[in-house]
């Protein structure tokens, strides 16, 4: 998948809970990663253009922090070169000049009107409401209209209709001087900063002559620095500076990735993929105005980082993560990176916000999770595959061959070894005993389970108990002492569970015998422990039609594939009895003191038996327990948590008294390859104390629980007299003559 460049292949890596599936994972991407190079720097830029829209550059690793420092001292160099440059003495000297021009033109055109209005006795003076026009008497000073003579008034209305078409005329030629005064300022200014600022600009464009898009960006920005260079000369309060127009700001880099510090392509993992996390974000700063944002406050997502190389999401924090499974299929669609402000989706437009321009997108993202979340993934959504084109399964297990036995001793040495100089070795016998622990876990002799997370907190825990004893390595013994204290702090059900039956509270027999009555074998598993425990199933036969009555379905409490065993039992008994008369009985069969839940059908032999020996009434053994289920043909077959099962009934026997030469426990031929036992289990039953039979057939049960043979049907399909399938068609056919005679006589 790696190697695959086309969209679409990403990869699913499937695995159990404590495979080290992420650690292994994320170890092998950054191995294939080492040969690779670094991605690119990201920036984004101020558009001068179009502002709100910032564009995003890729620059080689390490020329993004570069180009970011220079930018830095540029506008630091800027403004200080401007402010030289505009506080000249040469330059305020032109300014002056200039502005001394623009003024003496314009005293010229007063001094022409004054003077036409003193040839017919007026004058132009500065009144409150502008300039004013008055007639001047013989002392030089301004008449009153009151005291204006008739030819002065006359004058007044000849002469001051024209001087104030003269005076409105100088006004819009004041205006139209002051402008071109501006404009003429403005010119000198930009000519200026050019001189100023252009070297030192084109230096940074030489500089970064090898990126187009930095060069035209370059360039762009010495015409706004240029055109703004008034920007560099602000002294005011700074919350009188527009916000867009401060340079530290405007020409700022945005260094929203930096792989100056990488060796390779990126290996990113984000363990808690939100919107933000993932595809970035835009902050906001408190102004004296209101919430102001820029190009620098893009932030980046894990997504931008693993830009160029690889992400590695779980997939159980994606499903957790709302509507993010949508915003990441968009992305690998368009093949870009959209940072968007989802709480704006659904309110007004907030004034001056950014809409940065997307980031190209090339990457391979790695989602790790339990084989259950591949599935919903890949039912709920017909385009997962689409995005998803390579399934990379870890298989739970391992054969436990020679090769794959040195390489998982060779992994328990690593993950012992922590590096301190005082930690204690790991002894051959430890290695050998953790071997064996996981071939346990595996549930088969044959295997090792590929859970190596246990392997690391059985390995912790053993070395924190070998330090504390001051031991210069860790032993089997250290290896037995560490699971067995997990397994005492999460006990406290199993060990609640077999003080009931030692106590008599729930009622198990592991001695004597029984009609209708047998241990079957149950496990249970509260999460952080599993354990197995004996349970009673008795039958109880009587004349009728209604044949195996199982009292688990009849009040919901069995599941579908309990419901399916007590049905093969039905077929079985057909089978075996139903080939000369019809069967006429009910039997009712149930777990006794069982008032939770029950499924499987691995007591299916344990019910079969309970139903021949109340039907045969021959007694069954209570020394022994048995597991397995069975087929229509009487054949035993396998079943899961053999190991914990046997285990349970020995701590039953153990902890009800001694242990009696005879006890034990039958599970199906098929289950000696899974049978992993604790030692003291193996000690017992190399003393005698105990046993474990395996069967093959329910006539191997019959004859071991019920200590008679099961017996083999003539050419007509009657069973020997004597034996228990004899004596159960006896029964049962007893049961046919008093229901046919008791419909009869009705």
């Amino acid at each position: 998948a790696l190697s695959m460049s086309d969209p679409g292949f990403n990869v699913f890596v499937l695995g159990e809970n404590q495979s080290g599936r992420l650690t292994s994972t994320v170890g092998f991407l950054k191995d294939a990663a080492s040969s690779t190079k670094p991605s690119d720097d990201w920036v984004y830029l101020n558009d001068f253009g179009h502002q709100g829209r910032p564009v995003p550059v890729n620059l080689p690793a390490g020329t993004g922090w570069k180009f970011s420092r220079v930018m830095h001292r540029l506008v630091e160099g800027l403004q200080e070169s401007l402010k030289a440059a505009f506080g000249s003495e040469g330059f305020q000297k032109q300014m002056q000049s200039a502005s001394d021009e623009a003024q003496s033109d314009l005293n010229e055109r007063k001094k022409t009107i004054q003077e036409a209005a003193k040839e017919h006795g007026l004058a132009i003076v500065q009144g409150e409401q502008g300039p004013e026009i008055v007639v001047i008497g013989d002392e030089g000073a301004p008449v009153p209209p009151e005291q204006m003579t008739e030819a002065q008034r006359e004058t007044m209305a000849r002469q001051g209709s024209a001087l104030v078409q003269q005076i409105q005329a100088i006004g819009r030629s004041t205006a139209k001087i002051q402008a071109s005064f501006q404009e003429r300022a403005g010119e000198m200014g930009r000519v200026l900063a050019d001189q100023t600022c252009g070297p030192m600009i084109d230096h940074l464009i030489g500089e970064f002559s090898s990126d187009p898009v930095l060069n035209i960006w370059l360039v762009e920005l010495r015409a706004d620095v240029i055109e703004n260079y008034r920007a560099f000369l602000f002294e005011g309060p700074e919350e009188q500076r527009p916000p867009d127009m401060d340079p530290a700001t405007r020409y700022a880099v945005n260094l929203l990735v930096d792989n100056r510090t990488s060796e390779h392509a990126p290996v990113i993992v984000e363990p808690n993929p939100t919107y933000e996390n993932l595809f970035g974000r835009v902050e906001y700063r408190h102004s004296a105005r209101s919430m102001e944002t820029d190009h620098t406050l893009i932030r980046a997502g894990a997504i931008h980082r693993a830009n160029g190389g690889t992400l590695v999401l779980r997939a159980d924090a994606i499903a957790s993560c709302g509507d993010i499974w949508d915003y990441l299929k968009a992305a690998l669609r368009d093949r870009e990176i959209r940072i968007e402000e989802l709480y704006r989706q659904h309110a007004p437009t907030v004034a001056g916000a950014l809409n940065p321009c997307p980031i190209p997108l090339n990457i391979k993202i790695v989602m790790v999770g339990a084989p259950h979340w591949y599935y919903t993934f890949f039912s709920a959504d017909p385009e997962f595959q689409s995005y998803f084109k390579i399934k990379a399964d870890i298989d739970p297990d391992m054969d436990a061959d020679v090769q794959n036995i040195g390489t998982y001793g060779g992994l328990i040495r690593e993950m012992a070894a922590t590096g301190g100089d005082r930690d204690p070795a790991c002894a051959d016998s430890a290695v050998a005993r953790l071997l064996g622990e996981m071939s346990r876990r595996a549930a088969e002799r044959t295997k090792l389970s590929s859970q190596f997370e246990q392997v690391h907190d059985i390995l912790t825990e053993a070395r924190q108990i070998a330090v504390a004893d001051k031991s210069a390595e860790i032993t089997a013994g250290t290896i037995d002492r560490a699971i067995r204290n997990r397994v005492h702090r999460n006990g406290r059900f199993e060990d609640r569970t077999q003080e009931g039956i030692v106590k008599q509270s729930v009622l198990i027999s592991t001695i004597g015998e029984a009609v209708g009555q047998i241990n079957a074998l149950t496990v249970r598993d509260i999460g952080d422990h599993s354990f197995g425990t004996p349970s009673r199933v008795t039958a109880s036969a009587s004349v009728g039609r209604r044949g195996v009555l199982n009292i688990e379905r009849d009040v919901g409490l069995g599941g579908p594939i309990q419901q399916k065993g007590a049905m093969v039992l039905q077929g079985w008994l057909m089978g075996a009895f139903a080939r000369r008369f019809p069967l006429s009985f009910n039997v009712s069969i149930t777990f006794e003191q069982s008032y939770g839940g029950v499924d499987g059908d691995s007591a299916s032999l344990a019910e079969l038996l309970a139903i021949l020996s109340d039907l045969s009434g021959i007694p069954v053994r209570q020394d022994l327990a048995i597991t397995g289920s069975v087929n229509q043909h009487g054949q035993a077959q396998a079943i899961g948590g053999a190991n914990e099962k046997i285990e349970g009934f020995f701590r039953t026997c153990k902890e009800a008294g001694a242990l009696r030469s005879g006890q034990g426990v039958a599970v199906p031929f098929a289950n000696e390859k899974n049978l992993t036992l604790r030692a003291d289990v193996v000690d017992a039953v190399k003393a005698g104390k105990f046993a474990i039979y395996s069967l093959n057939t329910i006539e191997d049960a019959v004859s071991l629980f019920m200590g008679v043979v099961a017996g083999e049907a003539d050419e007509n399909g009657v069973y020997p007299t004597n034996s228990v399938f004899g004596r159960v068609a006896t029964r049962l056919e007893e049961y046919d003559r008093i229901l046919m005679e008791r419909e009869g006589a009705f």
